[in-house]
């Protein structure tokens, strides 16, 4: 059987893209600042958005703290499935994208924790959780695959009321509305 790689064409090279940045960033981090430490380029950035050196070993908002290898076999499950699912969704380039998006956060963080025990986080945005570019990725990944299942939906829901108009209209394409008499 031909396996048809055209799919991959537009995966490949958007993850690639997230994982490459994600990994540079991540070790620029690692090798300039120790642990814990905080840089930001104006002071008076500070409050807003600064880099800190951090790590996480659980999941999203330091959640499940300790359970490094559970995450990481979760996130092999869950890029496995992206990687074999990702050719039937061909037709969607916003869905395509988004799976492209979550598959090289999934495995930007799953480097993380094979190399290094935990995943580098790096971004610290007021008093939000600090993340790095593989977790807002996978973010935006998500939001955007709603979107676009809610975009399909409304088109589907938009195309059957057409459908169903039509019918009432003119009973000659293929409904019956009264018996004759």
């Amino acid at each position: 059987m031909k396996k048809n790689y055209k799919p991959y064409l537009f995966l490949i090279p958007v993850a690639g893209t997230i994982i490459l940045l994600d990994q540079i960033t991540k070790a620029w981090v690692s090798s300039n600042l120790a642990l814990g430490e905080v840089w930001s380029p104006w002071s008076w950035l500070m409050p807003y958005a600064r880099v800190v050196h951090w790590y996480n070993t659980g999941v999203a908002f330091g959640m499940l703290q300790g359970q490094n290898w559970f995450f990481a076999i979760l996130a092999v499950i869950i890029a496995a499935a992206i990687f074999y699912l990702y050719p039937r969704f061909s037709e969607d380039w916003w869905l395509r994208l988004a799976l492209a998006m979550q598959f090289g956060g999934a495995v930007g963080n799953l480097i993380d924790r094979f190399k290094v025990g935990h995943v580098i986080d790096f971004i610290s945005i007021g008093n939000f959780a600090v993340f790095n570019l593989a977790d807002a990725s996978i973010t935006v990944g998500v939001f955007i695959m709603a979107l676009s299942i809610w975009r399909q939906e409304k088109q589907e829901s938009r195309s059957s009321s057409v459908i169903e108009n039509e019918k009432t209209e003119n009973p000659a394409n293929g409904s019956m509305t009264a018996s004759k008499k």
